[in-house]
């Protein structure tokens, strides 16, 4: 049986905090980032060459920090070492499905990850390794949604799979607006325009600037990782 080609040879997968959360209301639910490393497996046996830059929202988020009277800095500083306990965890996940990686912190943290360096986290890829990227850029007022957008660019990601609890970009909240319509395909600039939440409008103008499509899918649909990398039509792409 001929195996089916990739669309993309190296890809750039955004996962947010929430996204291990399972049913839980707060923290890591072991079995969904299995469910996860599971299908991130799938792709990597297609070889793939995959690098993850995964969130914090499950255990802090810094502007709920804020919105509490913390500091801006220390409130995202927090938020930052969340996605770092979060990088481990995928980790474990990932390594007990036979996948080996490596973990990528932007701030120093020598004995649970690898200080970031460009020319070696594309080695990493080429030998066939799936990298999680953690702690954002390593400052503050930046989003993982601009860490994405930044790390994909310096890896030369061909493209950004956003996995989100919903199945694309919509013109409203489609869990709070019935009448909300979903785009199979909308432009950087419109999304700046509409004000969609699609990523922040650093990460999307990042992306502009250099032509580097999104994905955004259901991470909750299972075999959607795979669809996306396979080129089907999943989700919404944003170019």
């Amino acid at each position: 049986m001929t195996q089916i080609e990739p669309a993309y040879k190296r890809i750039l997968l955004k996962l947010s905090g929430e996204s291990l959360l399972g049913k839980l209301s707060f923290g890591i639910d072991l079995q969904t980032a299995k469910s996860i490393a599971q299908e991130i497996k799938e792709i990597h046996d297609l070889g793939v060459q995959v690098a993850i830059v995964i969130g914090g929202g499950n255990i802090f988020r810094g502007v709920a920090g804020v919105e509490t009277g913390m500091d801006r800095a220390s409130a995202d500083y927090i938020g930052l070492l969340a996605t770092i306990m979060n990088g481990i965890a995928l980790q474990d996940a990932l390594e007990k499905e036979g996948v080996t990686t490596r973990h990528i912190s932007a701030i120093e943290i020598k004995t649970v990850a690898e200080p970031f360096v460009r020319r070696r986290a594309i080695r990493h890829l080429e030998k066939g390794r799936v990298i999680i990227f953690s702690a954002g850029t390593g400052s503050p007022y930046f989003t993982t949604d601009t860490a994405s957008a930044l790390r994909a660019l310096e890896i030369k990601a061909e493209v950004i799979l956003k996995a989100t609890k919903v199945d694309g970009v919509y013109t409203a909240d489609p869990l709070k607006d019935k009448a909300a319509k979903k785009f199979d395909t909308i432009r950087y600039l419109d999304v700046i325009k509409r004000g969609l939440r699609v990523m922040d409008t650093t990460a999307i103008s990042l992306c502009k600037d250099n032509n580097l499509p999104i994905i955004v899918f259901n991470l909750r649909k299972k075999g959607n990782i795979k669809n996306a990398v396979l080129g089907k039509k999943v989700g919404t792409k944003v170019y």
